[in-house]
């Protein structure tokens, strides 16, 4: 339990117990550190990554590559910055809505400190390559383990045992929101990281193909919904009325809030994968409840800023202010873009462009970013008991982070609907207007310096905070105050007060219940019973994410099968595993959509057959380069090895990085059994590779590197049969092939 003092004898009228106690300040000015150290991190490594599109000669060797750096910068924002920002807010607030300390000291040190060991785990791990491959997921399993008993075990409990050790009867707003977000991520995580280890850092999802982005995204876009949206909104619930010193606008209307995102968010998922091989109702129904969000995420919005009625004086001269607003504002802006993203019509000019890249950044920046910052510049001079150093410098911060994230999205919203125009444009005879790729790339160039102008002006304002945070840090008092604070300990026998009469007159005994239900009462006893209010959140969850998941399991008519389609060679196998390594899922998408534009283009639409033994699926979100699902056989060996090695000598103007380091890396050949063991838990077929793989690999590879010689002309290419730039080529060579093949029983007639 935690040490905060023992209670006094002393009685109150309501029959509990007056007890004492101190709020442990201590781990929120850690958590607070860290978020801001974790924050020049994110934005270093965002800076650098938008310099690597416009200056790909900045991609240095195999572990500062784009592909990735840049898994690297979206773990740092989201889960390094953001999430030591939402434990600050919750830490501060949750001892002060329920009058109690953290009901576990040695709970709050656990997740301080293993949340900081899992994120430098993936500060190491992702540049060199050990990774899932799967967005916003991309950590392996020991790691995965260690999220959900940090996230589960260590937050939960000491959360969970803080509601029901508090003092204050009823659950404030911002409580509900933190209580939705430990649910909801611990079942997004736990189950979108279901895995068989091939070995300590190499795993396979035990979803393929079509269920796998199903349920990545099912994750992917509820990571969003409860880690970036629900916590920040108990964050604004919180903060933003202690800043402007007013109350919620309507506390009616934050019941309807919450209760409708918790459930609605849950379906929205798989509006991300319009046209694609996913099947049509399940991308319509995430559509039709991404719409449906609108209104609840604006009442949210509404909420927020009518709160700051009687107060907008105060926004001119407070900094907190200032980045509470334009912060909800982005908040508003980003959850009306978001439904409209996912109308059909809209999401096929924008999917796979940098539109949906400025989307998630003006929510990042603008929502979570200057939320944290708000809430940061409130809480230093309360947390280190002196007055904030310079509140002129907390002003420039927001006029320069402002600027720096206008900047940022506006030239990225630009160069996304330039890429979606030109990829669909024909000429007047019926041809692609712009057929090679990087027609579209070097048009987006003066775009990409705009934006690292944009990038480093929001990392220049993080520099002013460190300064503001260091010099009132410098200015604290030698000793920390630390008063006791009193409050009587719930008791039990609490009656609930009688509902109120209807208010109507001449309505029908249905309608005035109906007027009784909607005052909000039964709401009123629910917060009193966080364990309750807690099932009830694991009850809405669960129940939408079923709903939409046994249909897709279940029925066969999903994922109809092609007999043409095999499995992958242990040698295809370990080119892929490269192929997910250096990230190149995050700039070439696997996926080509039934249109015109894009047949033309890349050739035959994906199936959904084609995946099914795709462990993860490797469809992509963003194409910085061109497609590749049609991409096997379409050249020869000695072209994607001349393209590996030095993409602008093939194609003028790539940005893609240089790969020659591969000529010389060798393949664990020995390593390669394991992996198909692996697959074969999977369910996939393999025959004569179960105990022979790495034999097998070594002489598909040699086979590879003596055609790669002939084509070249050079003979010594036959003696680099055993490194990775072959197993990659054997990989791109097999992907999208198979559907054109004979079916097995075919090629056997045909003999």
């Amino acid at each position: 339990m935690s040490d905060s003092i023992e209670p006094t004898a002393t009685t109150t009228s309501g029959g509990g117990q007056m007890e004492s106690f101190v709020y442990d300040d201590k781990i929120v000015r850690m958590f607070m550190l860290a978020t801001f150290i974790w924050g020049v991190v994110a934005f270093l490594v965002g800076v650098i990554v938008a310099a690597q599109l416009a200056f790909p000669q900045l991609n240095i060797g195999p572990w500062l590559s784009f592909g990735r750096l840049r898994p690297l910068h979206t773990n740092a924002a989201i889960f390094a910055f953001a999430g030591n920002g939402v434990f600050t807010a919750v830490y501060y607030s949750t001892q002060r809505l329920c009058k109690a300390r953290m009901f576990s000291d040695l709970l709050s040190k656990l997740h301080f400190w293993g949340w900081q060991l899992i994120i430098v785990a993936a500060a190491l791990t992702i540049p060199l390559g050990i990774t899932t491959g799967k967005e916003y997921a991309e950590l392996e399993w020991p790691i995965d383990i260690a999220i959900a008993v940090v996230w589960a075990g260590f937050f939960g409990i000491n959360f969970i045992g803080t509601l029901i050790k508090r003092r204050e009867r009823h659950m404030y707003v911002a409580l509900w929101f933190y209580i939705a977000s430990l649910v909801a991520v611990s079942v997004l995580h736990i189950f979108n990281s279901l895995a068989i280890p091939a070995s300590f850092l190499k795993s396979y999802p035990v979803y393929a193909g079509v269920q796998d982005a199903f349920i990545q995204w099912w994750y992917g876009h509820n990571a969003v919904a409860f880690f970036l949206t629900t916590p920040f909104l108990g964050l604004m619930y919180y903060f933003l009325p202690k800043a402007a010193n007013r109350p919620v606008f309507s506390y009616r209307l934050s019941i309807i809030h919450f209760w409708s995102l918790v459930f609605i968010y849950i379906w929205a998922g798989p509006h991300h994968l319009h046209y694609t091989a996913l099947p049509v109702w399940a991308s319509t129904l995430g559509m039709l409840f991404s719409v449906m969000l609108w209104m609840p995420s604006w009442g949210g919005m509404i909420n927020g800023l009518m709160t700051l009625r009687g107060a907008w004086n105060k926004v001119t001269t407070d900094p907190v202010l200032k980045f509470f607003v334009v912060g909800v504002t982005f908040y508003g802006m980003s959850t009306f873009e978001g439904p409209l993203l996912s109308v059909k019509t809209v999401n096929a000019l924008s999917h796979y462009t940098d539109w949906t890249i400025a989307h998630v950044h003006a929510g990042t920046l603008g929502w979570n970013g200057f939320m944290i910052f708000g809430m940061m510049y409130w809480l230093l001079p309360r947390l280190f008991q002196t007055p904030l150093y310079s509140v002129k410098l907390a002003t420039t911060h927001f006029w320069i982070g402002t600027i720096g994230i206008l900047l940022y999205v506006m030239s990225i919203y630009t160069a996304g609907i330039t890429q979606g125009l030109m990829w669909r444009a024909f000429d007047q005879n019926g041809t692609l207007a712009y057929p090679d790729f990087v027609e579209t790339t070097l048009r987006l160039m003066p775009m990409y310096w705009i934006r690292i102008i944009g990038g480093t002006l929001y990392l220049g304002g993080m520099a002013l905070l460190g300064w503001n945070f260091f010099m009132t840090w410098k200015n604290r008092p030698s000793k920390y105050d630390e008063p006791v604070n009193q409050a009587p300990a719930l008791t039990k026998d609490y009656t609930d007060p009688q509902n109120p009469p209807s208010r109507l007159s001449a309505n029908t005994d249905l309608g005035h219940k109906g007027d009784v239900w909607l005052r909000g009462n039964w709401h009123r006893r629910w917060e009193r019973l966080p364990v309750r209010f807690t099932v009830w959140v694991v009850i809405a969850v669960v129940t939408a994410s079923l709903f939409e998941a046994i249909p897709m399991f279940l029925i066969r008519s999903n994922v109809p099968t092609i007999a043409s389609v095999m499995p992958y060679t242990p040698l295809e196998l370990e080119g892929r595993d490269i192929y997910i390594a250096e990230g190149c899922y995050n700039c070439h998408s696997q996926m080509i959509r039934p249109m015109r534009a894009e047949t033309v283009r890349y050739g035959e639409y994906s199936k959904p057959g084609e995946f099914v033994y795709d462990h993860p699926f490797q469809w992509g979100s963003r194409r910085i380069g061109p497609d590749l699902a049609r991409v096997g056989g379409k050249y020869s060996h000695q072209w994607h090895y001349e393209h590996l090695k030095n993409p602008p000598f093939l194609i003028e103007g790539s940005i893609m990085p240089k790969y020659g380091w591969m000529e010389t890396s060798k393949v664990d050949f020995e390593g390669i059994q394991a992996k198909i063991n692996a697959m074969l838990m999977l369910g996939v077929p393999y025959g004569a590779e179960i105990d022979t793989a790495p034999e097998i690999a070594r002489e598909q590879a040699k086979l590879i590197a003596s055609e790669l010689a002939v084509q070249a002309n050079d003979p010594p290419l036959a003696e680099i049969w055993d490194t990775k730039m072959i197993a990659l080529i054997a990989y791109l060579q097999r992907v999208g092939v198979d559907i054109g093949n004979p079916a097995p029983e075919e090629a056997e007639g045909e003999e």
